[in-house]
């Protein structure tokens, strides 16, 4: 499993966000930065603690177009979002399942879930920055905030 460098094309998907609708990383090229966003499990402490921080920092939220990705069905992201109030995209990778995760190299086969990996893309599709957490560790959002700052700064 691969996690792609920075300075490497972000690997382009088509999935559906919790509302049905078709979503593609590509669609975004030209007109705005993506975050994008793997977590492991929808109603989880700790991913629910994440994306809740994402929610709560509208200065992030205006500054790129937020992808939250998991392996969670459609329909769970749904209720997902519903019940914690999240205002951005939460896109399944649910079938074919685990393939979005795999193409960025966060994809945990045992567990069946995508590792909590960040990817910050540019409006030219090339991955700026990255990380990628153990499981069990919560990513800090102030880490995305700089790594978009430094797109506005250099681009």
């Amino acid at each position: 499993m691969t996690v792609p460098a920075a300075g490497s094309r972000a690997p382009d998907f088509s999935t559906r966000n919790q509302y049905g609708e078709q979503v593609r990383l590509s669609d975004f090229a030209g007109h705005r930065d993506v975050v994008l966003v793997f977590y492991p499990y929808a109603f989880s402490q700790v991913c629910t603690s994440e994306l809740a921080e994402l929610r709560d920092r509208p200065d992030l939220l205006a500054a790129a177009e937020f992808l939250a990705i998991s392996c969670d069905p459609m329909f769970t992201l749904r209720a997902y979002a519903d019940a914690q109030s999240l205002n951005f995209s939460l896109l399944t990778d649910f079938w074919p399942h685990g393939t979005i995760a795999t193409s960025y190299g966060v994809f945990d086969p045992d567990r069946g879930c995508a590792l909590r990996g960040t990817f910050v893309v540019d409006r030219t599709g090339i991955i700026r920055w990255s990380v990628v957490n153990p499981i069990p560790e919560a990513r800090n959002p102030d880490d995305y905030a700089a790594a978009l700052a430094s797109l506005t700064a250099n681009p």
